[in-house]
């Protein structure tokens, strides 16, 4: 398993000044660690598990390319907050990326962007020229927001309505 970045960063709520003046800190530190290693972790397991099938009602979250594929796992302080996949396709030169879930109590934060954007950095440099994935249609904006394009019909995957959409990458 290897660590591809840490991000520190400080949340201030607000600052006030005590009695004597004394500016005071009311905020938190975040630890931000990602995780990437080849065949899925326990970690992503159990986020897919959370997010997809008890809270999405999906059966067939495990499948043949788990074991081949790159996992990204996000951590916020020590815990596992978010995850995806990505694999090489049939096509020279393109990745599908999937299984992307942050669980519930860390949504919010960023942190589906901060995962794509990870893979996205991952893979420049190793002659990938585009990123592919199937989204469910409500979280299409989200990719659009990222740079992913639509194209073809909607189709249905467990009854759940899904949209191809691909990215070109830039070296």
């Amino acid at each position: 398993m290897g660590c591809l970045g840490v991000v520190v960063g400080t949340v201030w709520l607000h600052a006030i000044r005590q009695f004597l003046g004394t500016p005071v800190f009311l905020g938190e530190i975040i630890m931000i660690q990602m995780h990437m290693q080849q065949g899925l972790s326990r970690d992503a397991r159990i986020i897919r598990q959370e997010v997809f099938v008890e809270e999405q009602g999906f059966h067939h979250e495990f499948d043949e390319i788990d074991p081949k594929a790159w996992h990204l796992v996000l951590y916020e302080n020590e815990q596992a907050a978010g995850c995806c996949r990505f694999f090489s396709s049939d096509q020279p030169g393109v990745y599908i990326l999937g299984r992307l879930a942050v669980r519930k109590s860390f949504r919010g934060r960023q942190y589906g962007e901060q995962l794509v954007r990870e893979v996205e950095a991952w893979l420049c440099g190793r002659q990938v020229k585009r990123l592919a994935l199937s989204a469910q249609v409500r979280v299409r904006p989200f990719y659009e927001k990222l740079g992913f394009t639509a194209s073809g019909d909607e189709y249905l995957d467990e009854y759940c309505p899904h949209i191809h959409m691909e990215k070109e990458l830039r070296e």
